[in-house]
């Protein structure tokens, strides 16, 4: 968490992560009071669990929040809880959404450059996979965000080939792999990109990483669109 700027160092575990990871992970919609308790207390007395959210978010907005005067960093409305992104409350999770969501609409229109622009904010903002709890709509989001994240790598490299740029193209084709090493299409963007360099053997290599992670991970072999594009380098770089 950041306030100011500055990162705020929580205990890890403790009740104010828990209820901001929550909050945070439910950001559009909010929390009930009840949902809050459950998750927070589970087996306490309902008195005294919920005279303790009070407290906390009593606490919360006293200590952690610098925003606009009269603000606080949790408010409730209409019975639910929530973080007060109209008051300046920042969740990386919802401006990832909003950057890959413009940079699909951009591409779209055909808008490569903004595309691109809208991406890369993206790609800044996912600094790791979600931290979730154990339950399901936890671990769903996680993956939904992730495969989004990994989806924009792809694009972002093949973006770049398209332009020319090889070098950016390869170094987010890495990027991918570091995230997925078992992903061809990333494998065959970086051989594309050794080609265009004139890094023919290197590109050989890469075929032969992708062979052995493959046989490795999930004992198969490449698809044929990778051993085609391995033959057609042997043959006819030029091709490529």
């Amino acid at each position: 968490m950041l306030k100011g700027g500055l990162a705020v160092s929580l205990r890890s575990g403790g009740k104010v992560e828990q209820m901001l990871m929550r909050l945070a992970f439910h950001a559009r919609d909010g929390m009930s009071r009840d949902e809050l308790l459950g998750d927070l207390w589970p087996s306490a007395e309902l008195a005294l669990a919920a005279q303790s959210l009070n407290t906390l978010v009593s606490w919360v907005n006293r200590t952690l929040y610098n925003g606009p005067a009269g603000c606080a960093l949790i408010v409730r409305s209409f019975g639910r809880y929530r973080l007060n992104t109209d008051g300046g409350v920042r969740v990386d999770v919802l401006e990832f959404d909003a950057s890959v969501s413009a940079g699909d609409l951009r591409a779209r229109a055909g808008d490569r450059p903004g595309a691109i622009s809208s991406y890369e904010q993206a790609v800044a903002l996912y600094t790791g996979d979600l931290v979730a709890a154990s339950d399901v709509d936890h671990l769903i989001e996680r993956e939904r965000l992730r495969a989004r994240y990994l989806r924009v790598l792809a694009e972002l490299s093949e973006d770049w080939f398209t332009m020319g740029s090889y070098d950016l193209a390869l170094s987010e084709a890495y990027d991918l792999l570091a995230r997925e090493p078992c992903r061809e299409d990333a494998h065959r963007m970086a051989m594309r990109c050794f080609v265009r360099m004139d890094q023919r053997a290197q590109a050989v290599r890469q075929y032969r990483l992708c062979r052995d992670v493959l046989a490795i991970e999930f004992g198969v072999a490449p698809e044929r669109t990778t051993d085609a594009l391995f033959d057609l380098i042997r043959s006819s770089p030029q091709s490529v």
